[in-house]
């Protein structure tokens, strides 16, 4: 699942000067009674039971015992800058993905450099081009940069989620054209039915009005906001669109203005129970709708109109520098991204980078895979709007809070936005 950023990067900025700690002397080239394996995936998901059976398969193979830790985020994050400068880092750590985070631990020098075993295992014949852009930074922690620096063995993206019996009573289709989307809404509306669930305490909202602007953005835009390419348009369409919709959707009652009380778990088991005929979240939730939602049928797709898809690989796998097993650890991240595995989160409800599609069982699974192939493939996703700043996780979630109580308006909105987007990114020191 999408974790926040802000305090993972805290920590790694308070790291002082190691960009020359953890050198090859801490590798030792004697094969180890065991290997230790930190992360904080739910021990219930698709990604957690696969790094599991890597494992065993690893052990196996090997004889080496894997100690598997399952921590917090919040556990590492707040520890980071003395865990792995330390005799105590593991030799594998799950991190989040982006500037702030992976990158920020990167650029000081905490996370070492997969490209001799990238190339050893072929892990970029299986990753394209797109996908690996999460893995890889530059020296100052930017994306897309040309040092891989961890392993992403699946990817989530933002779906929008509809009750198809909600739909057939008031005699709707699942909308595939925005006209379509907001024709449905109004209908519910007028039946006396909240059409989108939506949550404004978490980051809801603020995913829904990136998918918006995904459907007015292209390439270029997205390098602007997330790579630093280019001064960010602020003016822009995809911006004041996005922004101007989601406004206009809680003036008419599409989304709750109860919505700055709500957490994304409050809006999931909502729409489990048959509340909402609408809701857009994270594909992390698709394996859940399967085994919990028994009274209606569902389906799912990407924001009608999507130029760019909201998404990208999922956490990353990493060895710490400090790591004494690097060899030995690459090659049990070798089996978290084999076929096997991978066709495994596949059908576990995941999407996974290298699967054999023709053994994934579950229909709706296939569908959503497809879904996100289909636009990695293309190198046509937006990632997260939080990604370029290790402050704005927080930020712009308040700011979308603002919007749906009613006290700032768009325009506002944006101007508070560009000020928390300029400051964060001047702060980190990552632009030319």
């Amino acid at each position: 699942m999408k974790k926040g950023i802000a305090v993972l990067a805290a920590a790694a900025m308070s790291v002082t000067a190691l960009a020359g700690c953890g050198s090859s002397d801490a590798q030792s080239s004697t094969k180890p009674d065991s290997i230790s394996f930190w992360y904080y995936e739910d021990d219930t998901s698709a990604e957690a039971a696969a790094w599991k059976k890597a494992a065993k398969m690893f052990t196996k193979d090997t004889g080496i015992k894997v100690k598997l830790e399952m921590k917090s985020f919040t556990q590492i994050a707040q520890n980071a800058s003395q865990f792995l400068n330390s005799d105590q880092a593991p030799d594998i750590m799950e991190s989040n993905r982006g500037n702030g985070s992976a990158g920020m631990l990167s650029s000081t020098g905490l996370l070492s450099d997969l490209g001799p075993y990238v190339k050893k295992y072929g892990w970029d014949k299986k990753i394209t081009k797109a996908d690996a852009s999460i893995a890889k930074y530059n020296d100052k922690g930017v994306m897309n940069g040309d040092k891989w620096v961890g392993l992403p063995t699946y990817a989530e993206y933002q779906r929008v989620y509809y009750n198809k019996d909600m739909f057939a009573k008031q005699g709707l289709k699942i909308p595939t054209a925005m006209d379509e989307f907001e024709a449905a809404c109004a209908k519910f509306k007028a039946a006396g039915i909240t059409p989108i669930a939506a949550d404004a305490q978490d980051y809801g909202v603020l995913w829904l009005w990136w998918s918006l602007v995904g459907t007015k953005a292209d390439s270029k835009f997205v390098d602007d906001w997330q790579m630093y390419k280019h001064d960010v348009n602020w003016n822009a369409e995809p911006l004041t669109y996005a922004t101007n919709k989601i406004n206009d959707w809680v003036n008419k009652g599409y989304i709750s203005r109860n919505a700055t009380g709500l957490k994304g778990e409050d809006t999931t088991v909502s729409f489990i129970k048959g509340e909402y005929p609408i809701y857009q979240t994270g594909t992390w939730t698709e394996n859940r709708f399967n085994n919990q939602i028994k009274d209606f049928d569902w389906d799912g797709a990407a924001i009608p109109g999507a130029k760019m898809l909201q998404g990208c690989t999922g956490n990353l796998l990493t060895l710490p520098q400090k790591s004494k097993h690097k060899d030995w650890s690459a090659k049990l991240l070798n089996y978290a991204i084999s076929e096997e595995l991978q066709t495994g989160i596949g059908n576990a409800g995941s999407v996974p980078l290298s699967a054999n599609m023709s053994k994934i069982t579950n229909a709706k699974n296939k569908k959503m895979i497809e879904e996100y192939t289909s636009f990695s493939k293309k190198g046509k996703l937006s990632y997260y709007p939080d990604y370029p700043a290790a402050s704005l996780t927080d930020a712009m979630s308040s700011e979308f809070q603002e919007l749906v109580n009613g006290t700032k308006n768009p325009n506002q909105i944006l101007q508070e936005m560009k000020k928390a987007y300029t400051s964060g990114v001047d702060d980190m020191g990552v632009k030319d």
